[in-house]
């Protein structure tokens, strides 16, 4: 009677497992990353969007109120969405200054008026005439 053994393994290699294991751990880093970044980002939409909003109900005001804003700059703010929000019109005027004024909102997050986060131009009519 003669007995054979066969030498036969089954699983995988320390040297394989290190390769998975390393695989993994860069795979599993560059994900946190990239979750990061895009959770900054969605931050930072949200907070230009609301801005922009601010800047369009602002200039939407003047046209409801029929107003006709001097030229030069005010500063002002706006709360939306539990937020405070600064903004600066610059108004000058247009060739036709009896008739239109190029209004420029600059929205700001901050009260010292250093992070800008959006710009729109609108512009302004004088009010209608009643006769």
């Amino acid at each position: 009677m003669s007995y054979t053994f066969r030498n036969h393994h089954s699983g995988f290699t320390l040297i394989e497992v290190m390769v998975a294991l390393t695989i993994i751990a860069i795979s599993l880093g560059a994900l946190l990353s990239t979750s990061g970044t895009q959770a900054n980002s969605a931050t930072y939409l949200k907070q230009k969007t609301l801005a922009h909003w601010v800047a369009l109900n602002e200039l939407a005001e003047i046209d409801a109120n029929d107003t006709f804003p001097d030229t030069g700059e005010k500063k002002g703010s706006t709360s939306m969405a539990n937020h405070d929000w600064y903004w600066i019109r610059k108004t000058t005027k247009l060739a036709d200054s009896n008739n239109r004024r190029e209004v420029v909102f600059t929205v700001f997050s901050d009260k010292n008026y250093e992070y800008n986060l959006t710009t729109l131009t609108g512009y302004a009519h004088a009010p209608k005439q009643t006769q």
